[in-house]
């Protein structure tokens, strides 16, 4: 039973104040539960990367003993790293959920989309992604965007509406006070929604210890064959990597981030255990996606121009 006591105002509180990670998890939780009870249709986006892994945790939290009442979403561009895929797919059939997949090989081989010239398809993601919400008649669509990872992503409210073309319009958000959710859309419109806005990278973290969430090996040191361009530790593969002068070496890396093979950069590092993660996140001054995500640097808008457009 809670203990109140009294404070110097003549007010109570409780003893058992929440920790910052108790506090997170909790608005999180209720995050999910109110899209639960608000929208008819919704789904988690689910790449196996470490943000979306934590949010599948905690929509695990919010619905125990019962099973999670939505489907996952992955859109796969055809380069994602095999360590992650595998990933996915043990979680999917562990927890007995249904996966939904949009490929943008499958558009690619149509004609309907084209390879850019850099090899990157992170940014062919918006049109397989808009699509498989419209045809399966999603109205929430959760992803694990955070507000500290870019300045595009921290304009973001946790329920942020889309119209019927999942274009992001920032000046048709809605104020968020008290924790109170507005996801009234109108038919043809859809709400993404952020249950880890208000999380950083070292407190994801950190309550990945503080759970013991298993994460693919590729978020820890290990051996890996890469090499440099853009300032960046790239991983070979068929997507257009290396080119001529680029060598291949054998390095001690780490991924803070997970996306495309062709546009995601691995970091120097020896931390092989979420302990020595969590110092390097500390000492670090820089975001992840700022460091490691060569999509984001292809302008200084292009996180916000692709959100325009429909990508998370």
């Amino acid at each position: 039973m809670t203990v109140l006591t009294p404070s110097p105002s003549g007010l109570t509180h409780s003893a058992c104040a929440l920790s910052h990670l108790d506090a997170l998890e909790s608005e999180a939780v209720h995050i999910f539960r109110e899209v639960a009870g608000e929208f008819e249709n919704p789904v988690i986006l689910f790449s196996g990367g470490k943000d979306s892994i934590v949010m599948l945790h905690l929509a695990l939290k919010a619905f125990t003993p019962a099973p999670v009442p939505f489907a996952l979403l992955h859109v796969d561009t055809g380069h994602n790293f095999p360590e992650v895929l595998d990933f996915r797919d043990r979680t999917v059939e562990q927890h007995g959920l249904r996966l939904h997949v949009a490929s943008v090989q499958d558009y690619i081989d149509r004609g309907v989309l084209k390879e850019r010239p850099d090899g990157t398809r992170n940014p062919l993601q918006t049109l397989p992604l808009t699509e498989k919400i419209q045809a399966e008649r999603f109205d929430a669509v959760f992803g694990g965007g955070r507000r500290d990872e870019e300045k595009a992503r921290a304009k973001e409210r946790v329920f942020s509406l889309r119209d019927e073309f999942s274009q992001w319009d920032p000046r048709r958000q809605r104020p968020e006070l008290w924790n109170l959710y507005n996801g009234r859309h109108a038919p043809g419109e859809h709400v993404r929604v952020f249950p880890l806005s208000n999380w950083t990278e070292l407190d994801v973290w950190q309550y990945i210890a503080r759970e013991g969430i298993e994460l693919p090996s590729i978020y820890f040191a290990h051996e890996r064959e890469v090499f440099r361009r853009g300032g960046m530790w790239l991983t070979a593969g068929e997507w257009g990597g290396p080119k001529d002068g680029e060598t291949v070496e054998k390095r001690l890396v780490r991924y803070r981030t997970v996306g495309d093979m062709s546009c995601t950069g691995a970091v120097d590092s020896d931390a092989d255990t979420v302990e020595k993660v969590i110092a390097e996140i500390a000492a670090s001054r820089l975001t992840e996606r700022g460091a490691t995500r060569a999509d984001d640097k292809l302008s200084e808008a292009a996180m916000e121009d692709r959100k325009r457009e429909g990508y998370f």
